[in-house]
């Protein structure tokens, strides 16, 4: 049994691998790559709830190295508790719920003067667009400058296929939004708005040990500005064309989809679970953890691999079926317990309303599957090119 996550051949089609792991070696070690990797829903859900033994400090990659930046997504209790609630007070359900009308002003400008017979790439005409513009509307950044946070923020994730190696391409245009976000949380700290950036900035709460107030530093908050634009971007993008592939593949699920708005909640939930964005969180260990006769020594990388745990027979009934109609109660596509994804709601109401609004004016799209690309992304799995004709 091999795995490799960096191979291109089971980046693109992962889930005859995942099978095999779950059956053969639920508990995976590769020597030679200095890493193991758990498989089985029970065992990847257990390891995000216990904290204390999979520490989320030395991030997510496969890699162990400090994010250079304090990152919610990298740290542990209690730095993580104050980080979060801190950014909790205000990126709130009820201001993520407020989003929903610029959520559909966006999409629907972008769909705006499509015509049936016309050919788009998803990915450019609304996936890559639509997710960055609402946080940057939410965050506060000017129109005028949403493109080019858009467009370093693509090039910043990009990879080459096979390596670990981060292009000198992505450091610079990561380097230029930070620049940016430098930038822009010090003109909101000299003049604060009604966006998001500015209540972070306002934010405080009392130290429980010290009974002292604090605030996010400015290394937490341009941390935050860059894993929401990070996160809250790429994963979407990919969710919205993963999904409109598989949505194609299968026109009865389409078909309910627009037919039945009861049912697109919980569709969302099914696109998440059957085909999601996020394939793999790292963890690093800080004791020996034993499961199903083996032992993870401490102080090594564990690959959570929640593609696989969705995929589990164990937990799902005849997983590979694709079924918005599917009871589904436990998921980890965004993490749980302390690294439970604050952005979820946000993604959930992103694709549920681009595919309202895209099939309520294209119902019976095709997808040229030829010609879809897949992204250059070993933290993200989706296509960075989806052509479709619109019917």
């Amino acid at each position: 049994m091999d795995y490799d996550p960096t191979d291109w051949e089971t980046h693109i089609d992962p889930y005859p691998t995942y099978r095999a792991l779950r059956e053969e070696s639920p508990v995976y070690h590769n020597e030679e790559m200095g890493f193991w990797a758990l498989s089985r829903f029970e065992d990847v859900w257990d390891a995000h709830l216990d904290f204390e033994t999979f520490s989320s400090a030395w991030g997510q990659t496969l890699e162990k190295t400090m994010t250079p930046l304090p990152m919610m997504l990298s740290m542990d209790p209690p730095k993580h508790t104050r980080v979060r609630q801190l950014v909790g007070r205000v990126f709130t359900p009820r201001r993520i719920g407020q989003l929903e009308p610029t959520v559909r002003q966006i999409t629907t400008e972008r769909l705006e003067g499509l015509e049936p017979g016309d050919q788009i790439d998803l990915f450019e005409q609304l996936a890559s667009v639509m997710p960055m513009d609402v946080i940057s509307a939410l965050l506060g950044i000017p129109e005028e400058d949403r493109q080019q946070v858009r467009g370093d923020t693509n090039a910043s994730m990009h990879r080459e296929a096979g390596s670990l190696e981060v292009p000198e391409a992505s450091r610079e245009a990561t380097t230029h939004v930070l620049q940016y976000f430098v930038e822009f949380i010090k003109e909101r700290q000299k003049r604060p708005q009604d966006d998001l950036i500015s209540a972070l900035i306002g934010s405080e709460l009392r130290d429980v040990d010290t009974g002292e107030m604090t605030k996010l530093t400015f290394e937490e908050l341009l941390g935050f500005c860059l894993l929401l634009a990070n996160a809250g971007h790429e994963t979407t993008a990919r969710l919205i064309c993963n999904s409109a592939a598989t949505l194609f593949r299968h026109p009865d699920q389409r078909a309910e989809f627009a037919a039945n708005p009861a049912i697109r909640l919980n569709a969302v939930e099914e696109m998440l679970r059957f085909d999601p964005p996020s394939q793999v969180q790292g963890r690093w260990t800080t004791n020996e953890w034993t499961r199903h006769g083996v032992t993870i020594p401490e102080d090594v990388r564990v690959l959570l691999l929640t593609g696989a745990a969705h995929r589990d027979e164990r937990q799902f009934e005849n997983p590979d079926v694709f079924d918005i109609t599917r009871a589904i109660d436990r998921t980890v596509h965004f993490g749980q317990g302390h690294h439970l994804c604050l952005g979820k709601s946000l993604a959930r109401q992103e694709c549920r309303i681009a595919f309202e609004e895209l099939l309520a004016r294209f119902p019976d799209y095709e997808v040229d599957e030829t010609n879809l690309e897949w992204s250059h992304n070993n933290n993200v799995r989706g296509y960075a090119k989806v052509p479709i004709r619109l019917r």
